[in-house]
């Protein structure tokens, strides 16, 4: 945070605060009422007990005896102050508490809302550490100083309310608050300001060193094969090491700060006992108005300090509000038409690219964008394969992103059935096609779960099927619980081929009209990917297949596709069968060679992902 933002936070965490308060009206409404119910019975006790002390208890000293209905009426005033401070205590806590938590649920759900609205290329943009942190501790410091809000706003009440009796007391006792109140505020101003840029580095620190430990456990595989275990440690120690100076400089400040807001109270009680003893020598004041005025300054020690609680935390609040809004105001989300596809008849889909641009936007805004696809046009016809062939970096799984609008095109459109992607509803696009993208995810969570993902009208039949069509089913039924069993987290407890079958048997339990595989059989033995797109061409029981997009590398896909679409640098070079393509499309049949030569060398190697670690206790490729 820089400097200008520093002198401008209590402006800025006040409107954050206000945003709360509009959020959640009535239920800060009833914690401000518990809390100024305690502020008025504070400043009420102050007066009583002064009562007692200069009616019953100065007499009784006096007398030698005290009157026992006396005594009873000030316990009783005593003990009725005191219920109702707790009452009030009990609605400001749980008013703050709920209002706070409710905030924070709100707004975990708005930034996770907003990341699933945003299209890949802004996540791209953005370390995954940041999104975790932003959904987590900045929603929490954003609202964090919520719980003592009700408590400082009472606080103000109660601050009026015992100037305006010192006032009614003794002029002289009153200039005394009016020189301790107003400083500590001017104070805790102060300790805002310093506090702010050191609050914001520290919460930027957070998310950088949850992104690099994210970094570390997620590429745990390529730092221990590559040894980097010290450098990653290093690299963790180093930034967690300025977050720890980062907070030992917050610390400092309260350490500095903290003292001169708590002794301010002590010595205005000092400045009303010396004042206040002059004033009764004077005659000007009484011994139970210098006993509630006393009494009253201790009292108040404590609550004032809410004031402080809040101003100390509205810079975190500030710099953690700033990061959400970054999240909420990004643009670039995706909106859905309202259109939808029959699906009374289940009948493959049309899948066409009419004249289709895309680049990817810049990570920095003064880079410019990189060109990925240039006028691609073909088309997918309903219930035929088209295999997607070219080199790296050609723009095919750009393609497989586009035919199910994880992103849109720059120009062109994306049609299914004749209908533009754009203009379709989110559930009825979902509903027509799936994506088995290069990389599987699995969840922490059972093979059933995987594969139904709670979506309505698939029963345990239905799963069986998928997982038979996807060469699943097999290594399913041999794990310990069968559908039952859990993965583990992304599916470490299965192999690579495993889980490749396991998401397209996901995508198969949907009942797609359109099946995009963007690589999604690298992992699987070649025998094994035969027979899983030959069932996927010819599905058992005689029913419509889908039509199929399939990003493909080995000859025997290829092979099976009714027709191929070669790209190369972003373009569609040539279109039409495989023999074809080899016969006329030189480049075309090069790469095909090499990839068969490494296939080759990859199968005579072994290093197919199919065995089953919770059977075996072996896993070759994780």
């Amino acid at each position: 945070m820089t400097g200008g933002t520093s002198r401008d936070v209590l402006g800025r965490g006040l409107a954050v605060l206000g945003q709360a308060i509009r959020e959640q009206p009535r239920i800060f409404a009833v914690a401000v009422s518990g809390s100024v119910l305690f502020g008025a019975m504070v400043v009420a006790s102050a007066f009583v007990v002064g009562a007692v002390v200069g009616e019953v208890v100065v007499p009784a000293i006096a007398r030698g005896s005290v009157g026992t209905g006396v005594l009873a009426l000030a316990a009783a005033a005593l003990f009725g102050l005191s219920v109702l401070r707790v009452v009030g205590i009990f609605g400001r806590r749980l008013g703050a508490g709920y209002m706070q938590y409710r905030l924070q649920a709100a707004y975990r759900r708005r930034v996770t809302r907003r990341y699933l609205d945003l299209p890949l290329a802004w996540h791209q943009r953005n370390a995954t550490g940041t999104l975790l942190s932003n959904a987590n501790s900045d929603v929490e410091a954003a609202w964090y100083p919520i719980a003592p809000l009700p408590f400082a706003v009472g606080t103000l009440v109660m601050l009026v309310g015992a100037v305006v009796s010192l006032f009614f007391t003794d002029w002289a006792l009153a200039l005394v608050g009016l020189a301790v109140f107003p400083a500590l505020f001017a104070l805790n101003v102060v300790y805002s300001r310093r506090m702010a840029p050191r609050q914001a580095r520290a919460q930027r620190l957070r998310a950088e060193v949850s992104g690099i430990a994210h970094e570390s456990f997620d590429g745990a595989l390529v730092v221990k094969t590559m040894g980097r275990e010290a450098q990653e440690t290093a690299r963790f120690a180093a930034r967690a090491g300025e977050l720890r100076d980062a907070l030992i400089s917050v610390g400092r400040l309260r350490g500095v700060f903290d003292p001169m807001l708590e002794t301010l109270p002590s010595l205005g009680t000092l400045a009303v006992l010396v004042v206040g003893a002059i004033r009764l020598r004077q005659g000007a004041i009484t011994v139970t108005e210098l006993v509630s005025v006393a009494f009253l300054f201790t009292v108040l020690a404590f609550p004032v300090r809410a004031i402080g609680w809040v101003l100390a935390e509205l810079p975190r609040s500030v710099a953690g509000w700033d990061r959400v809004r970054r999240v909420l105001d990004a643009t670039g989300e995706m909106p859905y038409g309202e259109r939808r596809l029959d699906r009374a008849e289940p009948r493959p889909a049309t899948l066409a690219f009419h004249d289709v641009h895309f680049g990817y936007e810049p990570a920095e805004a003064h880079l410019p964008g990189a060109q990925v696809l240039g006028a691609v046009g073909f088309t997918v016809p309903a219930g035929k394969t088209v295999a997607l062939v070219g080199p790296t970096g050609a723009g095919k799984s750009t393609v497989a992103s586009l035919a199910v609008r994880l992103v849109d095109p720059d120009s062109g459109t994306v049609t299914l059935d004749g209908v533009d992607l754009r203009e379709l509803a989110a559930d009825s696009l979902a509903g027509t096609v799936a994506l088995v993208a290069q990389v599987p995810f699995v969840f922490d969570d059972t093979v059933r779960a995987n594969i139904g993902l709670d979506r309505p009208g698939i029963s345990d039949e239905d799963v069986w099927a998928a997982l038979r069509l996807a060469e699943a089913d097999g290594f399913v039924a041999a794990l310990p619980d069968g559908l039952d069993t859990m993965v583990g987290e992304r599916g470490t407890s299965l192999s690579g081929g495993q889980r490749q079958r396991l998401t397209l048997a996901r995508a198969l339990a949907g009942r797609p009209r359109l099946l995009v595989l963007d690589d999604a059989t690298s992992a699987v033995d070649p025998r094994v990917e035969a027979a899983i797109l030959a069932g996927l061409r010819a599905p058992a029981g005689g029913g419509a297949p889908a039509s199929i997009l399939v990003v493909a590398y080995r000859r025997a896909t290829i092979a099976l596709a009714d027709e191929v679409v070669y790209l190369e640098q972003g373009r569609v070079v040539a279109r039409g069968t495989h023999p074809e393509l080899l016969a006329t499309v030189p480049g075309y049949a090069d790469l095909v060679t090499a990839y068969e030569q490494a296939e080759q060398e990859r199968e005579q190697s072994g290093t197919y992902d199919e065995v089953t670690p919770l059977t075996s206790g072996l896993e070759m490729d994780r």
